[in-house]
């Protein structure tokens, strides 16, 4: 009751005034030295991250092509059919026949064991040779490069938002550019970074949203820029997507996908094998996709995302943005879903940490990002910490909302007409007397 009680536009004004904050200082503070190969050589030595928004689409992995849209559905109808040819061939045969495969299967069984160990070695191979170290974290991952689908991607989202897409000339366009370039050029001892040429596109909707293409199409909707409270925090947001490309998050995730498939086209065949009746194995497969889901695609989507915003903090570091205003972008949001009814929803059912998580993750990052800002001579922050500042206000605001609470049922109890009165004081009873 109390966060409903707040006011609406007074929260909102640490967004409202942030797209005139972006056009006013479209230009973050430039490093005080232009000692640029010092400060490319202290960036790259305290720029690999010492640990292991919603701004990035709910799930990171690109949409495949035509190809893989026709064959996946195709290859689960495939494995639906062989599990119930199965279940009806073995429910067909008379019960001498099933105790006759019994006793074969149990004299074989080495030979079975023997071919499912030569498949699990052919798959670790497979694994094994495609791994390769993630640029800018040196994580030992898996990846299936996706370029090639790039293109198609790309037409669909253009075709999507061809009648939202503002005109280069618009201001808000303007300062997303230029912060993508300033993010680039600052960050140029990154290696996949020269090697990404970065396109903007900024789409008129109200969604409070941002991703990147891996070859570095950038698409960032008004309805973020109308959260952001100021270029600080745009930088970070930026930043976080531009980790998503330069990682290579959509290949590893299209990856563990294609891992995922070929064990759940096992598990499915097995499913429609073994359950007696369709109906229960309809419900066998449901329950093994939602345990995908929640056991590795989630997690490990989360993961990624955790990642991503620990180098793109320290990318918003090298390009002197003030890190400090990370963590408060993400209690903005968390404030914002309660102000408007939002029940948050838990991160284990989420391909996002929680807002809360996120920001007590960045803000554990912030002294480890000042520091690599302080190396890389940018100048000099201001005193006055966001997140100090957005607590105050949020401790002021809190207040002021118990106060109208106050006010308020004093107005109700008014108008209702309710008065106090005191009762009289009553006298104790006395027994009555025995009557004889």
């Amino acid at each position: 009751m109390l966060c409903v009680l707040l006011s609406r536009n007074t929260l909102l004004s640490f967004s409202r005034t942030g797209l005139r904050h972006l056009e006013r200082r479209a230009q973050l503070p430039r490093p005080a030295s232009a000692d640029v190969t010092r400060h490319r050589a202290a960036g790259a030595a305290s720029f690999v991250p010492q640990l292991g928004f919603h701004t990035s689409r709910r799930l990171r992995a690109l949409p495949a092509p035509l190809v893989f849209l026709v064959l996946k559905p195709a290859q689960k109808l495939v494995a639906i059919i062989l599990g119930r040819y199965i279940r009806k061939w073995w429910a067909a045969l008379p019960p001498n026949k099933r105790q006759q495969f019994r006793e074969a299967a149990w004299r074989r069984r080495w030979h079975l064991l023997a071919g499912g160990a030569v498949l699990s070695a052919v798959m670790a191979a497979f694994l094994l040779t495609h791994l390769d170290e993630s640029p800018v974290t040196g994580r030992t991952r898996s990846v299936e490069l996706l370029f090639m689908f790039t293109p198609c991607c790309l037409s669909q989202y253009l075709e999507e938002f061809k009648d939202s897409i503002l005109p280069q000339k618009d201001p808000r366009h303007q300062v997303v550019e230029q912060l993508i370039t300033h993010l680039a050029q600052r960050n140029q001892d990154v290696t996949e970074m020269s090697s990404i040429t970065w396109n903007v596109h900024v789409v008129d909707l109200p969604v409070q949203n941002a991703f990147i293409m891996p070859d570095g199409k950038v698409f960032v909707f008004t309805g973020l820029l109308d959260v952001v409270a100021d270029i600080h925090q745009l930088t970070f947001i930026l930043g976080h997507e531009m980790a998503h490309s330069l990682i290579g998050h959509a290949a590893e995730q299209a990856s563990l996908s294609h891992v995922l498939d070929f064990l759940s086209l096992i598990l499915l065949t097995a499913v429609w094998a073994l359950c007696p009746r369709d109906s229960v194995a309809a419900l066998g497969q449901w329950l093994q996709g939602k345990l995908m889901q929640f056991m590795f695609e989630r997690p490990f989507s989360r993961r990624l995302e955790a990642e991503a915003d620990q180098v793109g903090l320290q990318l918003a570091a090298k390009a002197c943005a003030d890190v400090r205003a990370a963590p408060v972008f993400w209690q903005q949001l968390e404030l914002v879903e309660e102000l408007h009814g939002e029940p948050p929803l838990p991160e284990w059912r989420s391909s996002h940490p929680s807002h809360q998580n996120r920001a007590k993750q960045l803000d554990r990052l912030v002294p480890q990002a000042l520091e690599l800002r302080a190396n890389c001579m940018c100048p000099t922050l201001p005193e006055a910490d966001p997140r100090a500042v957005f607590s105050e206000a949020m401790r002021h605001l809190v207040e002021e909302a118990r106060e109208q609470q106050r006010a308020e049922k004093e107005k109700k109890a008014g108008q209702a007409g309710l008065i106090t009165v005191p009762l009289p004081a009553l006298q104790p009873l006395r027994p009555p007397h025995n009557v004889m």
